[in-house]
């Protein structure tokens, strides 16, 4: 029988590269879809909306005339609604996630509790709005306001920071908890000196992939009241008279750019979609600025911790 040539691959080899190669293409035609679809997606909002972007679009009132209308509550609305879910969901996912990955012992308690959390973390978005509804706005009678949709999304997105809060505590080898207690280092003083800067990028990565999220929900706002069409602005939280901070900003009325954009692309006309491409794209401006803020912090961070 003749040997078989030494630069002849056994078939299984074969079969092997040759799906290898086959998965390959898939994978990069996927992507190539992928990137696409959102490249020629953008690209059209661009198209429509770029040119109606200008000083008088930011700072003027909606309008029953597209030429005349803007988005200055919709976006002081959506800044201040995230001021609110920042201040309130950051700290707590935080210090939940600090309590459940260091504190809480191992039993079926807290595992009930994780279970919770993670199933929470996947539930629709309007059930938080339809839950914020019955407590925060008819039980606890804070009306249709501001701090009801910051309380809002902060219930939404506290799930998900705490979950990648965790994932980034658990990244943290436990050599470091075990040298600092080696070294008399107290729990506390090993989660705030050791734990929590080694983590601290991932916790910022979650926090922001929340904050995201956040911005551009739509359902649990208009779940909970939020306007469609208003034409002033929340009361200045400064005040000319000690302590020189207003907090009645927090119960007035408000919109969204997610609200205003479904507003306007309800609106028969040409002129009025380019308004919510427009809104639209400054949309997705601010959800990049973040992420960018987000990029710039953790690579400190990182640089910090290396030192």
């Amino acid at each position: 029988m003749a040997a078989q040539s030494p630069l002849r691959q056994p078939p299984s080899i074969a079969r092997r590269k040759t799906a290898e190669a086959m998965f390959k293409v898939l994978g990069i035609g996927s992507l190539a879809i992928a990137v696409g679809t959102l490249v020629l997606l953008f690209g059209t909002l661009l198209f429509q909306g770029a040119m109606r972007i200008d000083w008088q679009f930011l700072m003027s009132y909606p309008s029953r005339h597209a030429a005349q209308a803007g988005i200055l509550p919709a976006w002081v609305g959506s800044t201040l609604i995230m001021l609110v879910t920042t201040v309130v969901g950051v700290p707590l996912g935080v210090a939940a996630a600090i309590y459940l990955e260091e504190y809480a012992r191992r039993n079926w308690m807290t595992e009930l509790i994780e279970v919770a959390v993670t199933n929470l973390a996947s539930v629709p978005s309007i059930i938080f709005g339809l839950l914020a509804l019955g407590l925060f706005v008819h039980i606890l009678g804070l009306g249709e306001s501001i701090l009801v949709a910051g309380l809002t999304l902060a219930l939404l997105v506290l799930p998900v920071m705490i979950v990648t809060t965790r994932e980034a505590l658990r990244t943290i080898p436990v050599e470091i908890r075990e040298a600092a207690s080696a070294l008399g280092a107290s729990k506390w003083q090993t989660i705030a000196h050791h734990v929590l800067p080694y983590s601290g990028a991932g916790i910022l990565t979650g926090i922001i992939l929340a904050l995201s999220r956040a911005i551009g929900e739509t359902a649990p706002i208009i779940t909970i009241g939020a306007l469609t069409f208003i034409a002033f602005l929340p009361p200045t939280p400064f005040s000319t008279q000690p302590p020189y901070l207003s907090f009645d900003w927090l119960l007035s009325p408000f919109t969204v750019l997610p609200i205003q954009m479904f507003g306007w692309v309800s609106r028969p006309g040409e002129d009025f979609a380019s308004n919510a491409a427009a809104t639209g794209i400054l949309l997705v401006g601010m959800t990049l600025t973040m992420n960018g803020l987000a990029i710039y912090l953790r690579y400190r961070m990182r640089k910090q911790v290396s030192w």
